[in-house]
């Protein structure tokens, strides 16, 4: 057999196991029934010929995934609940106001968010803090008002560390961590996740249907790319709210 053949073959075994990993085996199963009818490439190139990219749901083992359950205090030191979010698409990210980072400029990128949908009372935004030690919510409360955060929906969140750790790593499976060797301190990815009004992880998804599951909140839509060659993706982030607002 060709050595590329052989190639291609490897590459799909890498490919299947790195799909089972994370969202389980009947997304392989969905995915491959596309493979074997040929509608994969059909069918997606005639979606992006359209300018039509889908927003999916986050699947793990065949369930959509789910906010789970959080209660935690915001800035003005009132509870909240997954449950006020209800009824609302809303952008989720894990923060601490001390970063010498990357999160002035998620936080830059959330503002412009805001701005862009500031007369939508359907759309919110959920920060959590991974540092609440120090981020009270008198502290919480400067740092919204220095971003110039006006959105009645945006909640800065804090609470016991690890039940915040918990919500990052199982509800979302994204990174937090209190890491003295990082830069103040904590180790985050800086991605966003996608809510929908029914509390789902939505996704964008790429031309062959395999979700974005988050978004890149470290670049701004002015720097476009960063030093490592990675594309903003706040546009395609404006995009999918407008149609999960839609739904």
């Amino acid at each position: 057999m060709p050595t590329g053949s052989n190639n291609k073959k490897k590459y799909t075994y890498v490919w299947v196991s790195a799909i089972i990993l994370v969202f389980g085996i009947f997304a392989v199963y969905e995915i491959t029934k596309r493979v074997k009818s040929g509608t994969v490439v059909e069918n997606d190139r005639m979606s992006m010929a359209a300018g039509q990219n889908k927003v999916g749901f986050v699947v793990n083992q065949g369930k959509k995934r789910k906010v789970p359950e959080f209660q935690f205090l915001d800035q003005d030191s009132i509870l909240v609940t997954n449950e006020d979010y209800l009824g609302k698409v809303y952008v989720v990210e894990f923060f601490f106001t001390t970063c010498p980072t990357i999160c002035p400029i998620m936080t830059q990128n959330l503002v412009e968010l805001q701005n862009t949908f500031k007369d939508n009372e359907e759309f919110g935004v959920a920060s959590f803090t991974i540092n609440p030690r120090y981020d009270t919510p008198s502290v919480l409360k400067r740092y919204a008002e220095k971003y110039g955060v006006t959105d009645k929906d945006w909640h800065f969140l804090t609470g016991n560390q690890e039940k915040i750790y918990e919500l990052a790593r199982e509800g979302f499976y994204i990174l937090a961590n209190e890491d003295e060797d990082a830069p103040g301190g904590f180790e985050h990815s800086g991605m966003f996740a996608l809510i929908d009004k029914n509390g789902y992880i939505r996704s964008r998804e790429d031309q062959y249907g395999n979700p974005l599951i988050y978004y890149r909140g470290t670049i701004t839509e002015k720097q476009g790319v960063n030093a490592d060659g990675e594309a903003q993706q706040i546009t395609i982030l404006k995009e999918d709210i407008k149609k999960l607002l839609a739904e």
